[in-house]
């Protein structure tokens, strides 16, 4: 008999995609639109360690990350890097240029797949600053929401496994919260258990907040199991309230497609209580996804079944492919907490995703306890609680282990990091070599003290807002870099004024005015000075239409962020002959995009050109970067006309007021 013995490869895979586009060169001063919020009266009531990790550090922004918002609709077939863990039972392949996804769990032996795999890559506006994509298992950790590295590279290489076989690493440097952390994928020879070791570590003096949640797509059509009688409920209208599990208003909401809007149900499983989540078909066959103790939330998402949520499907992947839920799993019992990691601390847990097959009779009859536990007991039968605690245990000394050879490489943040406080991080290396032009000048500022002047103009590259970051800055010699920088970082610390007087020095001496003069229109608009932003805003565009050099991408990404923001101002203050100057100023290819077709329908509307704005909607326009929950379009469409909203223009995710 030959044993097939597990191996950690290369590979591709082609799929229609999309581009991502460049990022966004406008530093994010505001955190974009959250729909995971909770208003002051949804606290009320709540368990107290719940109540206060809802309130623990919330995300000021997404600095010093960058938006990425540049993507489009149009896919074609694009070829991409994948790791491949696999063993005689089991087949994971991983995207390490997009987060780490596992895009593909397959099951040799029935030739099953067990996670909803999207056929397409769709870049849609619901990451915490901006691109995301759907399907298979993604790792978010950061803050409230789709992690900021949903579309970024992590680090990958080879380890050595517990078992002595193969065992492939992801890692990279989280930085929101300014935090490193691994995933260590392991497929034990013979397993039908892909095991993923997880560790994130706080390698400062004080302590920081911690988000993670393992987000699982499945197809909807599956009934999702639990070992709980009552969830949370977060219905994106600002209230979480505790519910009845399986059944809530009448209907059973285990079943995906029973609810009407998109929903979170946070399930209240019992201390002491095995994690588990499952997602089982018609006939009893399905995933399971268990984990020790630590990671003790777990969670339903679905779409709904209403206009906006089928919409959102089909936005988000090929229509007729079929829709999905997500099961999830985290560190708290709501993904709309923070969890404390002290001082130096680390926090380490193992999963496990595999297959399952139970009784169908109990999993989709009407006792919920009776399919709880005959889904429970094939659980301990396929994968007792004692081998999850076990394998824990195996994995914990080789998370130390130093990686064997790199098979993708992440982003040079980390070794920068490394570089100026020396952190040692054995399992995770941050090498030099990473570094690139992006950190070149913070590797200045670290070295001489000062912030190097751009040899030729162009959009400022990226700030760095940490703490020790914005120390170095305050003592640089005061150059309008400098200056900029340090402004963007007192203002994410929340130093208001003192950002707005950083911005006016460097713009007595700038050479480039506009980026200063945005980020003090910025500054005017959060006050309530409208009409000085909006002079502000059309300064800094006639100053950007001035100076940029050429059409290439990243003057071209410039002009149409700063024109974007500029309208909006322009029009709050009623000014709509100055919006479309702005707007004819923009390239032609940029106003023929779809987000800006919906620009031009705001200018139309402001004109009183209603029928002009209508006749947009009725060529058809799609705005690629829509965030999650917005409802402009449908606000749009009423303000032009009194027929009901198109189902091409519904994204509504909650119902409508009065309903």
């Amino acid at each position: 008999m030959v044993i097939v013995t597990t191996t950690v490869r290369r590979d591709v895979l082609t799929l229609p995609a999309a581009p991502l586009g460049p990022e966004n060169p406008l530093p994010p001063l505001r955190p974009l639109r959250e729909v995971h919020t909770l208003d002051e009266r949804g606290r009320e009531g709540l368990p107290r360690d719940m109540a206060r990790q809802l309130g623990y550090a919330p995300l000021r922004g997404v600095l010093p990350t960058r938006v990425l918002d540049g993507y489009g609709r149009e896919r074609t077939d694009t070829t991409l890097d994948t790791l491949v863990i696999e063993n005689d039972r089991l087949r994971a392949t991983v995207l390490p240029g997009f987060g780490g996804r596992v895009h593909s769990l397959f099951h040799k032996p029935t030739g099953r797949e067990l996670l909803y795999r999207n056929p397409v890559l769709q870049p849609a506006a619901f990451a915490l600053n901006g691109a995301w994509f759907s399907g298979g298992i993604e790792w978010n950790i950061g803050a409230t929401g789709h992690t900021t590295l949903s579309c970024a590279p992590l680090h990958a290489a080879r380890v050595t496994a517990p078992d002595g076989g193969e065992m492939l690493r992801l890692w990279e440097w989280e930085r929101l919260r300014d935090v490193p952390f691994q995933v260590d994928l392991w497929l034990p020879e013979g397993s039908d258990f892909l095991h993923v070791g997880v560790r994130i570590r706080n390698p400062h003096e004080k302590a920081v907040p911690v988000y993670w949640w393992s987000n699982i797509a499945v197809p909807e059509e599956h009934r999702v199991l639990a070992p709980a009688d009552e969830a949370w409920h977060f219905g994106y209208s600002g209230v979480l309230r505790k519910v009845p599990v399986p059944e809530t208003d009448g209907v059973d909401r285990t079943y995906p497609p029973r609810s009407e809007y998109a929903a979170d149900y946070f399930y209240d499983v019992p201390d002491r209580t095995r994690r588990w989540i499952a997602a089982l078909d018609d006939d009893g066959h399905g995933l399971v996804q268990t984990s020790t103790d630590l990671l003790r939330g777990r969670k339903l998402f679905v779409w709904g079944s209403g206009a906006g949520g089928r919409r959102w499907q089909e936005w988000l992947t090929e229509p007729g492919t079929g829709g999905y839920a997500e099961i999830q799993a985290g560190l708290a019992r709501t993904q709309l907490e923070h969890v404390r990691l002290d001082a130096e601390g680390e926090f380490a847990w193992l999963e496990s995703y595999g297959p399952l097959s139970a009784d169908p009779g109990p999993v989709h009859g009407s006792d919920w306890r009776a399919a709880r536990e005959e889904v429970q007991g094939r659980l301990a039968d396929a994968l007792p609680r004692g081998a999850v605690e076990e394998a824990y245990d195996a994995w914990r000394p080789c998370a130390d282990t130093e990686p064997g050879e790199v098979l993708s490489t992440g982003s040079g943040w980390g070794a920068l990091e490394v570089l100026r406080a020396g952190h040692k991080l054995p399992g995770t290396p941050f090498a030099e070599s990473t570094l690139g032009p992006e950190q070149e000048p913070w590797l200045e500022l670290l070295h001489s003290g000062a912030v190097p002047e751009p040899r030729r103009v162009s959009p400022p590259g990226p700030t760095l807002v940490a703490r020790h970051w914005r120390d170095m800055l305050e003592t640089a010699p005061a150059r309008p870099v400098a200056e900029y920088h340090l402004g963007v970082a007192q203002w994410h610390a929340g130093d208001l004024a003192q950002a707005v007087r950083s911005w006016e020095r460097g713009l007595e001496l700038a050479p480039s005015r506009w980026p200063l003069l945005r980020c003090l229109a910025v500054a005017d608009q959060d006050a309530g000075h409208i009409e000085r932003a909006a002079d502000r805003y059309a300064e800094a565009f006639d100053d950007l239409c001035q100076e940029r050099r050429d059409d290439g991408v990243l003057w071209t990404s410039a002009g149409a962020a700063l024109g974007r923001e500029a309208i909006a101002v322009l029009l709050a203050a009623g000014r709509t002959a100055a919006a479309r100057g702005v707007w004819e100023r923009l390239h032609a290819e940029t106003r023929a995009e779809g987000r800006f077709r919906l620009v031009e329908v705001q200018l139309l509307v402001a004109e009183g050109e209603k029928t002009r704005a209508r006749a947009i909607f009725d060529e058809g326009f799609e705005v690629a970067d829509l965030r999650e929950g917005a409802e402009i379009l449908g606000e749009l469409w009423h303000a032009v006309s009194d027929d009901p909203l198109p189902a091409r223009y519904d994204y509504r995710m909650r119902a409508a007021s009065g309903e």
